[in-house]
C-alpha cells in the first residue's frame, strides 16, 4: 500500500477480490519464500560412493553443504518465483589404481508457486529440478584431474544425483511445513489486535 493511500477510513476502497489480491501479494513476499527454501541452507550433502564412467568401475565420493538461496519474482497470477539453490562440493574419484580430487561449485534452480487454500492458508510448491538443467562448475586439482574429467562422466552424474536430492529434500514433512503460509492462524495469534478502531 503507498504512503498517500491512508488508513483506515481515509483508504481507498477496494472490492473484496481486490483486497484479497493486494493481502495475497502482502503475504507472499520472496522473503518469506526464501525462507521457507532456506531451511535447506547449511544442510550436508554426501553422494557415493557412485559408479561412473564406462562400465562404471570409477567411484565418486563426494561431500559438500547447500548454501543460502537468492530469487526473484517471476509471476503475479499465480504468485511464482524463480530460485537458484547454491551448494559447494568437494569430491574424489577413486580409478582404483589412483585418486582424483575435484571441487565443484552447484547451481540447482527452482519454480515456487504460491497456492492459496481453502483453509486460509498459502502453500509454496516447489517444481522438482530437471538433472540437466542444474549447473556444475567443477574445478579439478592438477592436470591429470583435468584430464580424468571428460572420460568419467563426473558433471552429468553430480546433476542427477543433486536433483534427485534436492526433490527428495523439499518433499520432506518439516520443509513442506515451513512452506506454509497459515493466515488463520496468524489472525487468530492477533486477535486482541484485529478489532474496529
Amino acid at each position: 500500500m503507498d504512503a498517500d493511500d491512508g488508513v483506515g477510513p481515509e483508504a481507498p476502497r477496494v472490492d473484496y477480490a481486490g483486497w484479497g489480491e493486494r493481502f495475497f501479494e502482502q503475504a507472499v513476499t520472496l522473503e518469506r519464500v526464501l525462507a521457507g527454501v532456506n531451511v535447506l541452507g547449511g544442510r550436508p550433502i554426501e553422494l557415493g560412493p557412485l559408479g561412473v564412467g564406462p562400465g562404471r568401475l570409477a567411484k565418486v565420493h563426494a561431500t559438500g553443504t547447500i548454501g543460502e538461496a537468492t530469487g526473484h519474482r517471476v509471476g503475479v497470477s499465480p504468485m511464482t518465483f524463480d530460485v537458484t539453490l547454491p551448494a559447494s562440493l568437494s569430491f574424489v574419484l577413486d580409478l582404483t589404481m589412483d585418486k582424483q580430487r575435484f571441487d565443484a561449485e552447484v547451481e540447482v534452480p527452482l519454480r515456487l508457486t504460491a497456492h492459496a487454500h481453502a483453509d486460509l492458508s498459502i502453500f509454496v510448491d516447489v517444481t522438482p529440478p530437471r538433472a540437466d538443467a542444474v549447473v556444475v562448475r567443477l574445478k579439478a586439482q592438477g592436470l591429470r584431474a583435468s584430464l580424468t574429467q571428460a572420460a568419467a562422466g563426473v558433471d552429468g552424474e553430480l546433476r542427477r544425483f543433486i536433483a534427485k536430492y534436492v526433490a527428495r529434500e523439499v518433499d520432506k514433512p518439516h520443509i513442506a511445513a515451513a512452506r506454509v503460509i497459515d493466515v488463520a492462524a496468524a489472525i487468530e495469534r492477533s486477535a486482541d489486535h484485529v478489532v474496529p478502531r
